[in-house]
């Protein structure tokens, strides 16, 4: 893309952890960026983003859009040259009914956003924000690559409504994308699939899956020991820049994996500790698989979950990504120092007591 060349272009679930680089960034380009929020009485919501867009040359304009309501992004994206869709519920614990709560908000959601992008003749290409839990549903998956990876290729054909609901949904949404996507020739798609997902947040309200894992180092809940599991990890600003490349660069197709490496969580507990000294109770050791087969259904892990997940070391190939998008991928191992310091200086994380 000529960088003079400016678009308008839609970003959904604007005050999102992710979201919130990427509008950043598509701002700095000069570009105008049409955000939708859930509410747009709730400024302490994005106060943030009008912060930014202050300093920068792009242009901001607010909208308000329930993931749910049918036609509720037509309005924000009139005009249009691009949608990026990364609004979607991120609920992994503490639901009542996956199906209701977890699937079709987010498999309903999309299917909305790409009504409307069929509505606009405008709109020549979308991004959607998807997940590596879309590439595979239990960690046990691996045994079944050639190279001991996941790729591109690879399709989370293990997760269902009862068993891993989250990834389910994940893997739901990205179908139901690409289904629609093939039922027309005037837009053209690109998934990006991230991995876990660290580093700074611009705002101190952000939810994330990793800050759940952090709040359990800093809160004595790992301090007897961590799974043993691990986690493709990386760091939020290089997902936004993927996210800007998937949109603007022509040669950006299909699906791309972002990550900048695997991390078990023992191996993060030690990188925090580190760096932060004993201050927290961070992780020390790993618990035999055996253990949590007999104790985890008490801590959340069903046994189903403990079997497929515990013990097999998983990776990612991100070549596509680097080759493709031109990303080169920060330190993960900074990035999780950056995020627990965040958390403390926010106060989502508070010193440990014991």
């Amino acid at each position: 893309m000529n960088s003079k060349t400016t678009k308008q272009i839609l970003v959904t679930g604007a005050t999102g952890y992710i979201a919130s680089w990427v509008i950043k960034n598509l701002l700095e380009l000069g570009h105008t960026v049409h955000a939708t929020v859930r509410d747009l009485n709730k400024k302490a919501s994005f106060i943030h983003l009008e912060n930014i867009a202050a300093k920068t040359s792009g242009t901001l304009k607010l909208f308000q859009a329930n993931l749910l309501d049918q036609g509720a992004f037509d309005t924000a994206m009139q005009g249009c040259d691009i949608v990026i869709h990364m609004a979607s519920p991120f609920v992994v614990t503490n639901y009542k009914d996956a199906i209701k709560d977890i699937i079709e908000p987010a498999v309903i959601g999309t299917e909305n956003v790409l009504n409307s992008v069929n509505k606009t003749e405008s709109v020549k290409r979308v991004v959607v924000t998807s997940s590596i839990a879309s590439t595979y549903g239990d960690a046990i998956d691996i045994l079944q690559t050639k190279h001991n990876q996941f790729d591109e290729s690879h399709w989370n054909t293990s997760s269902s409504e009862t068993h891993q609901p989250y990834p389910y949904s994940k893997v739901m949404a990205e179908r139901k994308a690409w289904d629609m996507q093939k039922a027309q020739q005037r837009w053209d798609l690109v998934c990006v699939n991230p991995a876990l997902v660290m580093g700074p947040s611009l705002t101190a309200s952000t939810q994330s899956g990793s800050v759940e894992v952090l709040q359990q180092f800093a809160n004595g809940m790992t301090l007897a020991g961590v799974p043993p599991m691990w986690n493709g990890i990386v760091d939020v600003r290089d997902v936004a820049e993927a996210h800007v490349q998937a949109a603007l660069n022509p040669k950006a197709s299909g699906r791309y994996i972002i990550s900048g490496g695997t991390l078990s969580l023992l191996e993060m507990g030690k990188i925090l500790r580190s760096h932060f000294g004993n201050k927290f109770p961070f992780p020390r050791n790993t618990l035999p698989k055996f253990a949590f087969k007999a104790f985890g259904p008490l801590a959340g892990f069903p046994r189903k979950f403990v079997e497929l997940n515990m013990g097999y070391p998983i990776y990612f190939n991100a070549e596509k990504s680097k080759t493709e998008l031109g990303i080169e991928y920060r330190d993960i191992q900074q990035s999780v120092v950056e995020h627990f310091q965040q958390l403390l200086d926010d106060g989502v994380v508070k010193q440990y007591i014991p």
